[in-house]
């Protein structure tokens, strides 16, 4: 079976229609032995110290690892994912480009997905009859991110984790469901955190996953609860469609910053959510979207910024830890 890279969540239904088994980019980059390697293997080859640290860390996870080839979303993510991969052809790389479309057009988005389905040789009967296998998957994530918010019996971390992973179902789909499952039923027996009188703060997480590997570990300690994980739950597709195009224009992520917001807003009334941390990647584009983000959302927002895969710094620390005495 192809092993194929792909640089953020695509409709994967495509790829195990076709046999392949779809790999994202950015997990396997980030939980590596020594991602920090990655980005100086990027650099070592020429890239500049002021590019994306996720883009330099694809770049060497695909040079490092075992791919037939790259589906790069090339737009809708990431504004330099084109140079990245122009940089990977030029080392033999197979490139499968992939756009959403700006402005949520149904028409362009069933183009690019009609052009992804014929270039893996497979059909529309076939995606959409994996559509219906992974939103079965899919419901499960979403009663594990259920759990967290409404029993407190899922760490911040699971919740993270399990969401971010529906890009790709960590190419087993079965196994990720059981794994879902067995998670499921122990948080479903637990003892809900609010009858044990200690009910943590409850914070929210917007922005793409934090490239800090022990963000969700040192949150807790402070004994704060992250209930909602903005683009991680994203991933999971957290809504019923029958149709596969209607599913990819619902996906908040790679549109506009108004249909994130709409979104976040929502969630944060229904979690009963008391601050947000804004996480932006040094040198994103979507930096500047945080100044729209705080004329929209009127909950207190904590704006951090991450570079390179490493531990939280210590002036983070101490900028989180004033965010949270200052709610409590």
């Amino acid at each position: 079976m192809k092993r194929i890279g792909i640089t953020t969540t695509i409709p994967v239904e495509v790829i195990y229609a076709a046999g392949c088994i779809p790999v994202d980019l950015n997990n396997v980059f980030i939980t590596a032995p020594d991602p920090a390697a990655l980005v100086a293997r990027a650099e070592l080859d020429g890239y500049p110290r002021t590019a994306c640290g996720w883009i330099k860390g694809i770049y060497a996870t695909v040079l490092q690892g075992d791919f037939d080839a790259v589906v790069a979303v090339v737009e809708g993510d990431c504004s330099q994912t084109q140079a990245m991969v122009e940089t990977l052809a030029t080392a033999g790389v197979e490139i499968i480009p992939f756009a959403y479309p700006y402005g949520r057009d149904p028409d362009l988005l069933r183009a690019q997905m009609d052009k992804l389905i014929k270039r893996f040789d497979t059909t529309w009967e076939a995606a959409n009859q994996w559509k219906h296998k992974l939103d079965q998957i899919r419901r499960e994530v979403w009663l594990l991110d259920e759990l967290t918010w409404t029993r407190g019996t899922i760490t911040s971390f699971q919740n993270h984790y399990y969401q971010v992973c529906c890009s790709d179902f960590n190419g087993d789909p079965e196994a990720f469901f059981e794994e879902v499952q067995d998670v499921n039923r122990k948080a479903a027996q637990a003892q809900p955190s609010e009858d044990t009188g200690q009910e943590p703060l409850r914070l929210g997480y917007i922005g793409v996953p934090p490239i800090f590997t022990d963000f969700y570990e040192w949150i807790e300690s402070l004994g704060v609860r992250i209930v909602f994980n903005e683009v991680q739950r994203q991933f999971a597709m957290p809504f019923e469609t029958d149709d596969l195009v209607q599913q990819y224009l619902r996906y908040t992520y790679p549109y506009d910053i108004f249909g994130r917001i709409e979104d976040i807003k929502t969630e944060v009334r229904r979690r009963r959510i008391a601050g947000l941390i804004h996480y932006t990647q040094s040198f994103c584009f979507r930096q500047i979207q945080d100044l729209i983000i705080r004329r929209h959302i009127d909950v207190p927002i904590l704006t951090i910024e991450g570079d390179t895969p490493c531990r939280l710094d210590a002036r983070t620390k101490i900028r989180i830890e004033s965010f949270v005495e200052m709610l409590s």
